[in-house]
């Protein structure tokens, strides 16, 4: 028997936690306050841009009658009592306590598979009285398997809370994005320059508008306009309207689906014009771009068919309409530097059943180029089904966040695995990053219209978003082509 704490030693298998240990004597870890960051947090405005302050954002506080020990100490004998009663003999473990989730990891007895476990969620959620279960098994790393269940009082996770973190402070992304936090309560910070693209699905109510309103605030309050622009397209008219006035907008908010395959237009065109700059320069991407020797220039021209990008100087893009080919070397400017785009896409169903044919080769051609010449896709659907996220389409959108969805085949669909069907809603998701094969459940942050609301009132003091006029886009007026 163990008179403390003790998080190195299971207790005695099939023994509860607080029979083996005394009312504290079970390992629950707790997520530390978040450590705010002591320098700013909001870069520095220049004399085009000023950053909205995070006083704008509300913080989120811990509310009352929250979980205690006990009730975790509780929960674990329940757990271990109940895989009992399917003659599973385990032993009690960690708890990690997080904002919304808590996992309560059981060490499995001498010859007890852990398939065995994994197939008794629905009991162990009947038994437990939970709106649902998730099993690791096992974890990753680990000679346990946890069992994730959700907190009779879940702690709401602000998007200010994270904005004012050391880990924001610190992060060192070319475009960073703030998701939640983790199950363990460390904020869920990506590059969504290293992603490169996102796919996101979860059906109604769970949390995928809240989701794509905090990436734009992460952005807009690390980027301004001349480092980053946004496109957006919106077939339901009210979900990114409110955005139009931003100044890092790049065209006004897309609301027609048909309208939707000339903007993928514009952007190849886009993406087309970059490399053929970056080829006039000898660098390989955005970044080598950015921070290159000023007015540098190779004397050679642009190949028809070049292998390092495969793309085509004439052929192609003398098909793309609205689209002007180039004449000849004077034609082509070569801008100090050149802002990321980020194109946003909700809801991607509605235009799979305008033009899809047209939709998914847009799609797929940027996200198979686009990465290196700054073009960055976030994809948004409620319908993940296999005639709207199709094979070709999730193939190249290799970074995915999937909210509750309603059953296996749609978690299949998203992640390539189940456990999204599984969720609690209301902001819980599942994170699957292409460098690695486990799924990290997080909450996301929570960013009310309130609070969109204020941001964008706040930027619209910076002056009205300046619109592309060309396939080339620019820091400065372009020059006049000679004629």
């Amino acid at each position: 028997m163990f008179s403390k704490i003790d998080k190195t030693r299971p207790a005695p298998f099939g023994i509860p936690a607080s029979a083996a240990s005394g009312a504290g004597g079970i390992a629950i870890i707790k997520p530390e306050e978040t450590k705010k960051a002591k320098s700013p947090v909001v870069p520095a405005s220049d004399e085009n841009y000023q950053f909205p302050p995070v006083t704008l954002l509300k913080e989120q506080t811990r509310p009352e009658g929250a979980d205690d020990d006990a009730e975790y100490a509780r929960n674990m004998d329940d757990l271990v009592r109940i895989l009992g009663e399917f003659n599973v003999a385990v032993s009690p473990g960690e708890i990690h306590v997080g904002p919304v989730i808590t996992c309560y990891e059981v060490v499995p007895a001498p010859g007890v598979r852990v398939e065995k476990i994994a197939s008794l969620d629905k009991n162990i959620a009947l038994g437990m009285r939970a709106q649902s279960v998730r099993i690791l098994a096992p974890i990753p790393g680990k000679a346990a398997v946890g069992i994730e269940m959700p907190n009779r009082t879940p702690s709401p996770v602000g998007m200010r809370d994270i904005l004012e973190s050391e880990d924001w402070a610190a992060a060192k992304a070319e475009i960073p994005i703030a998701l939640g936090k983790d199950v363990s309560g460390k904020p869920l910070i990506s590059d969504l320059s290293k992603m490169p693209h996102l796919l996101i699905a979860g059906a109604t109510g769970s949390g995928k508008s809240v989701c794509i309103n905090s990436i734009i605030a992460s952005i807009v309050y690390r980027k301004a306009p001349k480092d980053l622009r946004l496109i957006m397209v919106d077939s339901k008219f009210v979900e990114l309207k409110v955005f139009n006035s931003l100044p890092h907008m790049l065209i006004p908010v897309v609301t027609e689906p048909k309208k939707v395959p000339s903007a993928l237009k514009w952007l190849l065109g886009e993406m087309e014009q970059r490399y053929q700059i970056f080829a006039k320069v000898g660098v390989r991407n955005i970044s080598g771009f950015n921070h290159r020797k000023k007015n540098t220039r190779l004397d050679f021209p642009v190949a028809d068919n070049d292998p390092a990008t495969g793309l085509h100087a004439t052929g192609e893009q003398q098909m793309l309409e609205g689209v002007d080919p180039f004449e000849d070397d004077d034609g082509i400017e070569i801008p100090d530097r050149l802002p990321y785009i980020v194109a946003i896409i909700d809801e991607l169903a509605d235009l799979m059943m305008v033009a899809p044919a047209k939709i998914e080769t847009g799609i797929v051609r940027l996200a198979q180029l686009a990465r290196a010449a700054g073009i960055h896709l976030i994809i948004a659907t409620q319908r993940p089904s296999v005639n709207v996220i199709t094979g070709v389409i999730k193939a190249n959108l290799p970074s995915r966040i999937a909210f509750q969805v309603a059953s296996q085949v749609d978690s299949h669909t998203i992640l390539d695995d189940e456990g999204a069907d599984t969720l609690i809603g209301r902001g819980d998701m599942l994170f699957s990053l292409p460098d690695s094969s486990r799924l990290v459940r997080a909450q996301g942050a929570f960013v009310s219209d309130e609070e969109v609301q204020e941001f964008v009132e706040f930027l619209k003091r910076n002056g009205p978003p300046q619109y592309a006029t060309s396939a080339v886009l620019t820091n400065r007026p372009r020059r006049q082509r000679r004629r």
